[in-house]
């Protein structure tokens, strides 16, 4: 998946603004109690940054 994919899930699912500000507050479990913007900043892959963020949210079937 690319990053550019990534953020348009995360835009589908949350909403223009609260993505980035979820991606940037929310400490998920599934990345070792990092953020979606810390994970990826640490060279986290892409893919496994929104399987972990499916893990937590009800994401669409649709945008897995």
């Amino acid at each position: 998946m690319r990053l550019t994919e990534f953020w348009r899930r995360m835009r589908v699912h949350f909403g223009d603004v609260y993505a980035d500000s979820w991606a940037h507050d929310y400490v998920l479990a599934p990345l070792g109690g990092r953020t979606v913007v810390q994970a990826l900043a640490d060279g986290e892959s892409v893919k496994s940054v929104w399987r972990a963020v499916c893990q937590v949210e009800s994401v669409s079937p649709k945008l897995h």
